[in-house]
């Protein structure tokens, strides 16, 4: 059974919210997306969310000021936060970027394709298997 996802969307790029707001209704999801334009918006998010944590990030690396590997680095050192997954979503292929994430625990690595048609579809893969992941019916409140 599919469920509705809460996603936090790190990405300081309006026009890539636009795009997965047009996705999720495209696919007549349900899914409820919330955009932090940067690491320290995300931050003030989660604090105000504490009771209520999204169930999953999206996070773009190339962030200003702090970037998404350092804020992926934060979330991990949280006892409630690190169990929110995260999933990258980038156009860096940098192969010192995906080892990093992977060392630190990111849930997944996405690269952003260029052609729309490409981005849809993994857009699509992505949201299904999340929706359909048993981590996703974790109550995060309850968690130490």
């Amino acid at each position: 059974m599919k469920k509705q996802l809460e996603i936090l969307l790190v990405e300081d790029d309006t026009i890539e919210f636009m795009k997965l707001e047009r996705i999720i209704k495209k696919l007549n999801l349900k899914h409820n997306i919330v955009q932090a334009e940067n690491v320290i918006t995300a931050q003030e998010y989660l604090k105000r969310m504490s009771s209520e944590l999204p169930n999953l990030i999206l996070l773009d690396l190339n962030m200003p000021g702090i970037s998404g590997i350092e804020f992926l680095s934060m979330l991990k050192k949280d006892d409630v936060l690190k169990c929110i997954p995260v999933v990258v979503l980038t156009t860096s292929d940098n192969v010192k970027d995906i080892n990093d994430c992977l060392k630190i625990g990111v849930a997944g690595y996405f690269i952003k394709p260029l052609k729309y048609d490409d981005y849809f579809k993994k857009i699509e893969s992505l949201l299904s298997y999340w929706s359909m992941n048993e981590f996703i019916k974790v109550n995060l409140q309850k968690l130490p």
